[in-house]
């Protein structure tokens, strides 16, 4: 008989949000930490924007194909193994990168770091629907993706502001020191599973669950959010070093660091979203949470700096809310095949941070930081409204 699943009254229920949220932080601290540096890169290499964002790039490009196929892996092994391989494995190349005197070589270890990287996104959600208790899934993916966040503000303070002060090889010298200190955790503390099933399909059964979850049109509407999202959230946070370094603002990498902590309001936002899901249901607040997150966009086109740092702050608060309830509701969607259901909306999120980080170049250098700011802002407005058109049709035909 299975196990109903670990609820707050159990020990083991912290160890899984204590185990998974630092997981989650090294993972999105190493993977973010790029963004202050772009700026850097681009002197110190003497390459262009767009080739500079390639190292933000190429990373989520590796974690795509990473949670795909280890997506399938952790179906048939187990989530831990995975969440534990990920971080031992995503530390080695900050190592290597902090030799590195080509920039060529930088990019391809974030693509092999971006692969290492994609264990724990891959097998967490899934972790955490099979091994808590259903009562309290919503609430503990909440915490854990609140913990992304955290880790987004401290992976691009840590390398802004020890880059300023130091060197960008130290910043890596210490993510990697970090992550094998995480790892030697995690292996202590993160419970064993006990409703894990192994899948006895093939590999072809696998892509036809994926192809399945794509007819799915309930899953489908979530993972086209998922990219709409994190291309909004991830082409803002890419070009705003950019924009700052620029007059009348000419910030230090030191100063921007310090816009990072705006990521404190993710922390909030997405426990405060899963308990308002709760009193207000996870569509309308989902909805309040995209029309938040399009409004701090909206405020960074402010000439003042105090205006700026006011919208990201309210673009944090907004993502996080939005996002939280998107990962929630696939678990809930995904009547099996939780594992892959998970790494397909994961390999949607991150085909939105590719697109928000290289291919929104050519916006940046055509328009400025008001064009690029005014297509993120708009788009995921426009992408919610055409879904709420959609149903509307569909319940009047």
């Amino acid at each position: 008989m299975a196990h109903e699943g670990y609820s707050m009254k159990d020990a083991q229920f912290w160890w899984i949000v204590l185990s998974l949220g630092f997981a989650s932080m090294y993972i999105f601290a190493a993977m973010y930490g790029f963004q202050p540096l772009l700026p850097l890169f681009k002197e110190e290499f003497s390459i262009s924007v767009s080739y500079a964002s390639m190292s933000m790039s190429m990373t989520t490009v590796g974690l795509i194909l990473g949670l795909i196929i280890l997506g399938f892996f952790s179906d048939r092994n187990g989530r831990a193994i995975y969440i534990k391989l990920s971080l031992i494995g995503s530390t080695f190349p900050f190592f290597l990168m902090a030799i590195s005197d080509s920039f060529v070589w930088i990019v391809i270890l974030r693509f092999i770091q971006g692969f290492a990287l994609a264990g724990v996104p891959a097998a967490a959600l899934a972790y955490i629907s099979e091994e808590v208790h259903r009562q309290f899934t919503s609430v503990t993916t909440a915490l854990y993706i609140s913990c992304n966040s955290i880790g987004g503000m401290i992976g691009r303070f840590v390398t802004g502001y020890m880059s300023e002060h130091f060197s960008w090889q130290l910043s890596f010298y210490i993510l990697g020191f970090t992550g094998i200190v995480i790892f030697t955790a995690i292996l202590l503390t993160l419970p064993k599973s006990r409703n894990f099933v192994a899948s006895q399909e093939g590999f072809s059964k696998d892509i036809q669950g994926f192809l399945f979850h794509l007819k799915n049109p309930k899953l489908v509407v979530v993972f086209g959010l998922g990219v709409v999202l994190q291309l909004s959230f991830t082409g803002m946070w890419t070009f705003l070093p950019f924009h700052l370094i620029e007059p009348p603002y000419s910030l230090s990498l030191d100063a921007i660091s310090y816009t990072y902590f705006a990521y404190g309001f993710g922390v909030i936002g997405a426990p405060l979203a899963g308990w308002l899901a709760g009193l207000f249901g996870l569509r309308t607040v989902r909805i309040a949470g995209v029309l938040t997150l399009s409004a701090g966009l909206l405020l960074t086109m402010g000439s003042s700096l105090a205006l700026i740092v006011t919208g990201l702050c309210v673009v944090c608060l907004g993502f996080f809310s939005a996002h939280s309830l998107t990962a929630a509701s696939v678990g809930k969607e995904a009547a099996h095949h939780k594992g892959s259901a998970s790494s397909l909306y994961l390999v949607s999120y991150y085909v939105g941070v590719t697109i928000g980080s290289t291919f929104l170049s050519p916006l940046w250098t055509m328009f400025g930081w008001n064009g690029l700011v005014l297509f993120t802002a708009i788009l995921p407005v426009v992408y919610v409204a055409m879904i709420r058109l959609r149903r509307m049709k569909m319940k009047t035909a």
